[in-house]
């Protein structure tokens, strides 16, 4: 008699404020504090419907997640998504895009911290490469204590994110309303194809909430938890943004906030936040920032392990990378392989290409997501296929109008990556 013995599963703890404040965690953090001011760069003042076009794309890819998750609870995300309703080349393609982009979103993430860590405390840049490291190792060792624990960790990071940038629009919102006219005309002074590329990369801002994905498998009750905490999250981020874009704009003209994305040691809110409010202000910011690139490293370090151990319960990956600790709360391998990983980017110390990368991979792999959704059968669809639809051709339209030696690098890296899968195929044929 045979007995098929199946993986161990992780814990179900989450719950559905748990999981929103994840997927807040998550997605609050590069987005609003950096990537506003690199899109008011490329758009100018419309870079606020460039905010609302990647809010519309982010809201069609998150219900089409939470349906696929809420039907198929495990770790990975779209990468067993892709397996399950696709193809194995998909849902390889899907994990091998989300392990590239994020683990360098990681790593921009570690050095953010440190950068303004440092500008806080008036400490020598030259510092910032061994506090981002230090940085990656709390990180995960926090991960690797469990969800549970990640969790309340989690929760007082966006609560400090949160309070700082709800400061931030309190403080901007009286002289936007005085000046905000003159600042924000012309309102259309760039090109369609200016703002859709800005469009790409406030999209990339939205993309936390699929942390809320790969993480099915630690949801209680995934078919409700999982929807509920997406649509929230994405709700009150897309409020968040353009709140903080519009008064930002509005109280000093988007070329303040676009120019202090060049300067090394300055965040643009912050540079906003000490324009408008001074020294104060600016501290706050700076807080909130700090907090946040810490929430971004904790949830990309939880959401990368969770699909390295997917990956490696299939044979994409090392079938170690797919072991739990004692107490089945942490996939304790992934989690120090990914903490290696990003620590390894960072002492490259070479990210400054790497938003726009992900935009693109980033992109592709939400592209697979809708794909897969359109694939669900009559019985687990819980919305209507024309929000699948949306999505798929969003993600594939938007994820060209980024550079093209972006894009090009990162098709080579899909055609790589399919090449090593068919070569592991093959041998274990």
């Amino acid at each position: 008699m045979s007995v098929t013995n199946s993986p161990p599963q992780l814990q179900r703890e989450l719950g559905v404020f748990g999981a929103t404040l994840m997927g807040l965690g998550s997605i609050v953090g590069t987005g609003v504090f950096v990537s506003i001011g690199i899109a008011a760069g490329i758009a100018g003042p419309a870079v606020i419907l460039a905010v609302a076009i990647g809010a519309i794309v982010a809201t069609c890819n998150g219900l089409n997640s939470a349906q696929l998750a809420a039907n198929h609870p495990v770790s990975g995300g779209s990468y067993e998504y892709g397996y399950k309703y696709l193809t194995p080349a998909f849902g390889f393609t899907a994990g091998w895009m989300f392990l590239v982009a994020k683990t360098a979103s990681a790593a921009t993430a570690a050095l953010g911290f440190a950068g303004y860590l440092l500008n806080l405390l008036g400490v020598s840049s030259s510092w910032a490469i061994p506090i981002a490291v230090l940085a990656v190792l709390i990180m995960t060792v926090v991960v690797l204590s469990g969800i549970k624990r990640s969790n309340l960790v989690n929760i007082l990071i966006v609560s400090a994110t949160l309070l700082s940038l709800f400061v931030f629009i309190v403080i901007c919102l009286p002289r936007a309303a005085t000046q905000g006219v003159n600042n924000l005309t012309p309102f259309f002074s760039s090109s369609w194809g200016d703002i859709l590329h800005a469009s790409a990369l406030m999209f990339v801002a939205y993309t936390g909430y699929g942390r809320i994905a790969t993480m099915g498998e630690e949801a209680r009750s995934p078919r409700e938890t999982i929807p509920k905490a997406m649509i929230v999250c994405l709700l009150l981020t897309m409020l968040l943004y353009i709140s903080v874009a519009t008064v930002g704009i509005g109280a000093v003209g988007v070329e303040t906030l676009a120019n202090a994305v060049g300067q090394s040691k300055a965040a643009p809110l912050e540079v906003v936040a000490r324009s408008v409010g001074g020294t104060s202000a600016a501290i706050v910011l700076a807080v909130g920032a700090i907090a946040a690139m810490l929430g971004v490293l904790l949830n990309l370090i939880l959401g990368l392990s969770r699909v390295l151990l997917a990956m490696g319960r299939r044979g994409d990956a090392p079938r170690f990378l797919a072991r739990l600790n004692q107490q089945q709360t942490a996939p304790y391998v992934a989690v120090i392989v990914v903490g290696i990983a990003i620590a390894l980017l960072v002492l490259l110390g070479n990210v400054k290409t790497t938003w726009s990368f992900s935009a693109f991979s980033v992109l592709i792999y939400y592209a697979i997501t809708n794909f897969a959704a359109l694939r669900l059968p009559t019985a687990e669809r819980l919305y209507p296929m024309w929000i699948g639809w949306v999505g798929l051709l969003s993600c594939l339209f938007l994820a060209f109008w980024v550079e093209s030696k972006i894009w090009q690098v990162g098709l080579g890296l899909i055609l790589a990556g399919l090449v090593w899968h068919q070569i592991r195929r093959s041998l274990h044929q």
